[in-house]
């Protein structure tokens, strides 16, 4: 349940230790105290943030959230559309069944709706100016470094070639050289079969 409550909430709550400390400790009483919790945690951020500014950022998540279930909720009713029909294969009325269950989709997207924004909501993170003057300035100078190593990287002079590098293709680094007189392609081959060069040992694969 706590971590339950962290993620949809963002409230680090001892709901074991407060059972340990009170052996009738009821539900009622833990659902007065999450109340309590959430409403003082985000009064302090509607404080910090400003009455205004919240206010505009509630509108701006509940028309983001809207516009995202309401899509799905259109791709819902089209699936039931399409399929309802089957229900009279269990001798049920297939218009009664779509009425029942368009309406418990409708209860769904509203229980979303509201689940979403309050996540969301309890999740965002208010912070001062001056907290976020010292994030952007530890943003420029990462993106400092990371030009000047560029920079550098890129000016740095090319390595010149080794002593192997430049050695020629022959074993002890002397350019190779021909052995014996060259073969023409229209020569009789070296070989001995009588051919010519180009049709035998010379032909082009």
């Amino acid at each position: 349940m706590e971590a339950h409550l962290k993620t949809e909430f963002n409230l680090d709550v001892p709901v074991v230790k407060w059972a340990a400390e009170d052996e009738r400790f009821s539900e009622e009483q833990l659902r007065e105290r999450l109340q309590t919790m959430h409403r003082e945690a985000y009064a302090a951020k509607v404080a910090a943030a400003g009455e205004k500014l919240i206010r505009r950022f509630e509108k701006q998540v509940m028309l983001q959230v809207l516009d995202t279930r309401w899509k799905e909720h259109l791709q819902s009713m089209d699936h039931l559309r399409r399929g309802i029909h089957l229900r009279g294969y269990a001798q049920k009325n297939p218009k009664q069944e779509y009425k029942r269950e368009s309406f418990e989709l409708f209860q769904h997207l509203l229980e979303h709706i509201k689940e979403d924004v309050t996540r969301i909501l309890s999740h965002v993170q208010v912070r001062q100016p001056e907290e976020v003057d010292a994030l952007e300035r530890q943003r420029r100078e990462a993106l400092e470094r990371e030009t000047a190593t560029a920079a550098s990287r890129h000016d740095a002079p090319a390595q010149e070639p080794s002593e192997n590098d430049q050695a020629a293709p022959g074993i002890d680094g002397r350019p190779m050289r021909r052995e014996g007189p060259k073969v023409g392609r229209n020569d009789p081959c070296s070989c001995g079969s009588g051919k010519k060069y180009k049709q035998c040992c010379g032909k082009l694969s």
